[in-house]
């Protein structure tokens, strides 16, 4: 297969340098969207641990604001409790226990951070693939333009 590809004509070359450029954008843009997602994860696991940390240490009543809907706030009264419930997504709703919710908000912030940085190497690499296959194709399409060049010259 390997001979075909590289071994053929320089139009066999670039339609396969282009079809693998065309991936690796592809698989960047997936990469970068699931980035923002993640980074826009993080502060919010941060936040949500901040505050169930603050529950179990005070075991009181407290009062806090929270968003109702856009740019509409409104206090409550927070009493005294051993349960909370976290938001899992797809709609989703668990109780916990504090001990609970502090230990599993704590995985998933240290997994979150652990797959940011493995989606920074990822993205580094398929950057460094692109810029590879960019300047391959440009030397097959230089190289070809040459081919042609010399062989209009003889006839």
């Amino acid at each position: 297969c390997g001979r075909e590809i590289f071994g053929g004509s320089s139009g066999i070359n670039a339609e396969y340098g282009d079809e693998q450029l065309h991936k690796y954008k592809y698989m960047e843009l997936n990469l970068m969207q699931r980035k923002k997602r993640l980074r826009g994860q993080i502060p919010d696991i941060e936040k949500t641990l901040e505050i169930v940390e603050h529950m179990l240490k005070k075991k009181q009543e407290f009062n806090t604001h929270f968003l109702l809907s856009d740019q509409v706030h409104t206090v409550a009264r927070v009493p005294p409790t051993d349960k909370v419930f976290l938001w899992l997504g797809a709609n989703t709703m668990l109780e916990y226990s504090i001990e609970e919710a502090v230990t599993l908000l704590s995985k998933n912030l240290s997994t979150a951070v652990v797959n940011a940085g493995q989606l920074d190497d990822d993205l580094e690499y398929l950057s460094n693939q692109i810029t590879t296959m960019e300047v391959n194709m440009a030397r097959v399409y230089n190289w070809d333009f040459k081919r042609r060049k010399a062989a209009a010259e003889k006839k």
